[in-house]
């Protein structure tokens, strides 16, 4: 399996729900808590473009946040790049 990191803020719920459906489904993630962290979260942004969390990376490929995860899931495509 794929590693997979989950950037996330600790009051987020939908970081909460991103995270509980991955514990679900048994895939073990990093997980990133960006509170606080300025320089990071910054440099996140000007790696992806997005100014929202979660995002969710499956190896090196960014795959979105929470909403993006479960369109991959309900397609049946979430799997395979995990396991990929």
């Amino acid at each position: 399996m794929k590693p997979v990191k989950v950037y996330t803020w600790s009051n987020c719920p939908f970081c909460v729900r991103a995270k509980q459906f991955l514990s679900q489904k048994g895939v073990d993630f990093e997980e990133v808590v960006l509170d606080g962290k300025d320089d990071e979260l910054q440099a996140l942004r000007e790696r992806t473009g997005f100014r929202t969390v979660p995002q969710i990376f499956i190896g090196e490929e960014m795959i979105g946040g929470f909403s993006d995860m479960m369109a991959l899931e309900q397609a049946g495509e979430l799997d395979s790049k995990l396991n990929g």
